[in-house]
């Protein structure tokens, strides 16, 4: 953990914010009807099983898959591509919809004027057609659409023998997480100025240093280790470990540890990615210890304040946890986070949004918003009738 003095340094720093994306607005897509969401520098969606959280992250994906594939520019919404698949218009479109109208608006920082896109319904087909005008150039600049992106979703690639070297990638990270090792291959070099509060206050740092670092603090005494297969387009990943006082293990394969190492990975190279990057993360608590969980959500308050926008989708009280401690802390301010929770009330999908103050206190706690340990313990010490 941080020292007091390490603490002070951090407060002492720069904190550079640029936010990116600021709004998005879903209308009669998946279970919502109408839904405006705030978006910040780091934006939680928090919420049981089935409430919207991951159709959120897929109404950015479809727009994002849309705009690299020239869809958008042709006039249709690609509901099935290399980035996600969900299906045809049926699957698509709110249940109980009014009209046969799907929408989103998007609002960015840097332009005035809101992105509003419209598509029509079509059942059996998976390309819904666009009804309003031509998108102005500047709107496709807006994230998703415009700007890097990194995408680790809930179901990762485990541990394997060895992994790929594609000769292009779909995406950074490719489908599953599968081209992680090889994307950290290649950006093992790239170094992180003194000013980025990722690189553990040394200056200059390589990101296989920042990253070493980061593994240690999640899965502690862990070090990452890649060498490329000679005869083959494969690279061998392992891990070896050194605990204090102890001598260095030799390094042993992915597949003689359970998943935790592997999945948290794609988590730490993608909150390790340049500033101006939008970052999506399902589920990054994924096999992971609860510690190991607190210390990765405070890689992603310091990838928030690096000018990497990070949007998480958890169940992990840990994980919010560790983003209220690093507010409290003063990593960075209150209001450059958003909490969203999502639940079910009559059939509709409401949210709510808790605010957090400088003490890392939440001006409200929803019904079952990370209160599950609260009631455990109550029934715990309640007396046996």
């Amino acid at each position: 953990s941080k020292s007091k003095e390490a603490i002070q340094d951090d407060r002492r720093t720069d904190i550079r914010l640029p936010v990116m994306l600021q709004k998005i607005g879903m209308k009669n897509f998946k279970c919502f009807e109408v839904q405006d969401l705030s978006c910040a520098p780091l934006t939680v969606l928090c919420g049981l099983n089935g409430t919207g959280k991951s159709s959120v992250i897929q109404a950015l994906l479809v727009l994002r898959q849309s705009a690299v594939s020239n869809g958008l520019s042709k006039g249709h919404l690609t509901l099935e591509g290399d980035l996600i698949n969900i299906g045809t218009g049926r699957d698509v479109l709110f249940e109980e919809a009014k009209s046969d109208i799907t929408g989103f608006e998007l609002c960015d920082s840097n332009i005035q004027e809101t992105c509003m896109l419209h598509f029509s319904y079509s059942r059996n087909f998976d390309r819904l057609s666009r009804i309003d005008h031509e998108p102005a150039m500047e709107w496709m600049k807006i994230p998703p659409m415009g700007g890097n992106l990194a995408y680790v979703s809930a179901e990762r690639i485990g541990p394997y023998k060895t992994y790929i070297q594609p000769e292009i990638r779909i995406s950074e990270l490719g489908i599953d997480d599968h081209y992680t090792i090889d994307h950290l291959r290649d950006r093992q070099d790239q170094v992180f100025h003194s000013g980025d509060s990722r690189n553990a206050g040394l200056p200059h740092l390589r990101l296989s240093d920042v990253m070493d670092y980061w593994l240690q603090e999640v899965a502690p005494s862990a070090h990452l280790a890649l060498e490329t297969s000679p005869d083959s387009d494969a690279i061998i990943a392992g891990f070896s470990f050194d605990l204090p006082s102890d001598v260095k293990t030799r390094r042993y394969r992915t597949t003689n540890f359970g998943f935790g190492l592997s999945y948290v990975l794609p988590v730490l190279d993608a909150l390790l990615s340049p500033a101006g990057t939008l970052c999506l993360i399902e589920n990054p608590e994924a096999h992971l210890h609860p510690r190991g969980q607190t210390r990765l959500a405070e890689l992603a308050v310091r990838a928030s304040r690096a000018g990497v926008q990070v949007i998480v989708e958890t169940h992990s009280d840990y994980f919010v946890d560790g983003i209220r401690i690093a507010v409290r802390n003063g990593l960075i301010p209150p209001d450059t986070t958003a909490f969203h929770y999502f639940e079910r009330n009559a059939g509709k999908i409401v949210v709510s949004s808790p605010q957090l103050d400088t003490d890392g206190r939440l001006s409200s706690h929803p019904t079952g918003f990370l209160d599950q340990h609260e009631e455990n313990m109550a029934k715990l010490i309640a007396p046996i009738s």
